[in-house]
């Protein structure tokens, strides 16, 4: 009988805590360990063999697979340590929008994998295949929510505090890497996006931030790709699709991701060393 896959869960907020309920209901995985930036909020919640006070004492735990669903922090300050030992899930993609965190994830993922989440980026692989072939030319997302949806740095947060008095306005438009360190918990779509499309990369996937205060239901995610052909002679391939999210009004991550994640989660492992969708 095979042996169940040890996970070990950094960050306990909402999709943390949908985790951890969802992987002691399962009989595929148990509970390697459960780490929060405030310990406390575990208390309750988590019985105490299973709560890590402190991250750096992870390999103790024997994971098989870390699931990061903290900050994008933590990839910079851990990722490494933690493909030394274990497969290693980036909850928080947007992290690799810096190049030498990049760089020094792909290089540590020799021994084990790196798996990035596809969660609201629909197409994902089929975008992969363009890229693995040279023939992706263009990859723009666009992402479109409430205003109150957004945790945003300066100075899209100060644009985007003032389209709750307006209609639709268009926060950010332009090359994702730019994007990610403004906006590192709402754009993880547009990361993943960078990573599937390789041969673009953060530099060259287009990334667009919507605010409309008439989208009290939805989250929605649009993506363009411009495959084969010529584009100049107006006959290349292009795909055009559009993702509705259940959302609740405020909420940065809309229902049907927390069970896209879940399903990345479980589909993490023998994929072997290097980078790998999910």
């Amino acid at each position: 009988m095979a042996k169940n896959r040890r996970i070990g869960i950094v960050g306990f907020g909402h999709l943390g805590q949908f985790l951890f309920k969802s992987i002691q209901e399962s009989e595929d995985f148990d509970i390697a360990f459960v780490w929060n930036r405030t310990a406390s909020a575990l208390k309750e919640s988590v019985p105490q063999q299973f709560i890590l006070e402190n991250l750096a004492g992870f390999a103790e735990r024997k994971p098989d697979l870390i699931v990061e669903v903290a900050h994008p922090l933590i990839s910079s300050q851990y990722g490494e340590a933690f493909l030394a030992v274990a497969d290693y899930m980036v909850g928080s993609p947007t992290a690799l929008a810096d190049q030498e965190v990049e760089d020094k994830l792909k290089e540590a993922a020799k021994h084990h994998g790196l798996y990035i989440p596809s969660g609201a980026f629909w197409g994902a692989n089929d975008i992969q295949k363009m890229a693995d072939r040279g023939t992706l030319q263009g990859l723009t997302v666009t992402m479109k929510k409430h205003p109150s949806s957004f945790k945003l740095g300066s100075p899209l947060k100060e644009k985007n505090d003032n389209a709750l008095d307006v209609g639709e306005t268009v926060l950010y438009e332009g090359p994702v890497r730019g994007l990610c360190p403004l906006a590192p918990n709402n754009v993880n779509t547009m990361a993943a996006a960078a990573i599937a499309a390789h041969n673009l990369g953060f530099d060259k996937v287009k990334g667009k931030l919507v605010a409309d205060k008439s989208l009290t239901d939805w989250h929605i995610v649009e993506v363009d790709v411009t495959g084969p052909g010529s584009v100049e002679a107006g006959n290349a391939f292009t795909v055009s699709t559009v993702r509705r999210n259940p959302a609740q009004i405020g909420k940065v991550t809309g229902s049907a991701t927390y069970v896209s994640f879940l399903s990345s989660m479980q589909r993490a492992h023998d994929r072997g060393p290097g980078v790998h969708l999910c």
